[in-house]
């Protein structure tokens, strides 16, 4: 039996971190809570969680400062909780680095099914032998080990930037919906203004170098979505 996953809740409303963390610990995941920076900081210090729940209004340093620090760790999936309304937070709480978010109130189960779907997507065994390498433009993604390589150097790429990148590199070629790579990548349809896919996309090219022109490797296809232009091919 697989040990059971371990959650860092940081959540400054006592109220908020009771719900959430008893929802959890039923759950049978192992649960640590935080009010702020400090408390979360010796929380790491003790065991790296396997996932973190942020809230963006917190007492001294903001959950955006924080899922900046923590986006250190290019590994750990980041599920940021933000206030109703606050869809700039949400936008820069994305570009800069978590993996997914959920607006207040929220709906608890909603809440768990959205971080079983991160860590199902984060820790995913990997595939038996033969092992996935797709080459395209000079990059190396190699699928199993979940990493991103040129010329010998890895591209820090969060995991749900790695997922975006793989529902790319398997339908290149393909305009692909923002509705298609929401569902793909986060499990969810999209809501009007929900603008998740397109920052990523932009975090995705900038780590690429595709910085626009006539040969982007990404390309906007107006009111259609995007394509990935770049020839794949397998590597052994």
């Amino acid at each position: 039996m697989s040990a059971p996953k371990s959650l860092l809740i940081v959540e400054d409303d006592p109220e908020i971190r009771r719900l959430v963390s008893g929802l959890f610990r039923d759950e049978g995941f192992e649960v640590a809570e935080a009010s702020g920076a400090e408390e979360m900081d010796r929380a790491m210090a003790r065991t790296r969680p396997d996932l973190v729940i942020l809230d963006l209004m917190l007492p001294g340093e903001d959950g955006l400062s924080i899922c900046r620090r923590l986006r250190g760790d290019p590994t750990l999936p980041i599920m940021m909780l933000t206030a109703r309304g606050d869809d700039i937070d949400k936008v820069v709480g994305l570009e800069i680095g978590a993996d997914d978010y959920l607006v207040k109130p929220f709906n608890p189960r909603e809440l768990l099914a959205r971080v079983r779907a991160l860590l199902r997507r984060s820790y995913a065994a990997p595939a038996a032998a033969p092992r996935q390498r797709l080459g395209f433009a000079g990059f190396v993604a190699d699928l199993d080990a979940r990493r991103l390589e040129k010329n010998g150097e890895w591209i820090d790429l969060t995991g749900a930037e790695f997922e975006l990148l793989v529902c790319f590199l398997q339908r290149s070629g393909r305009v692909l919906s923002r509705d298609q790579l929401l569902d793909w990548v986060h499990g969810r349809e999209t809501g009007v203004y929900d603008r998740s896919i397109d920052m990523a996309v932009s975090r995705l090219r900038r780590k690429l170098g595709d910085t626009g022109g006539e040969e982007r490797l990404i390309a906007t296809i107006r009111n259609a979505g995007y394509l990935f232009t770049a020839t794949v091919a397998k590597l052994p």
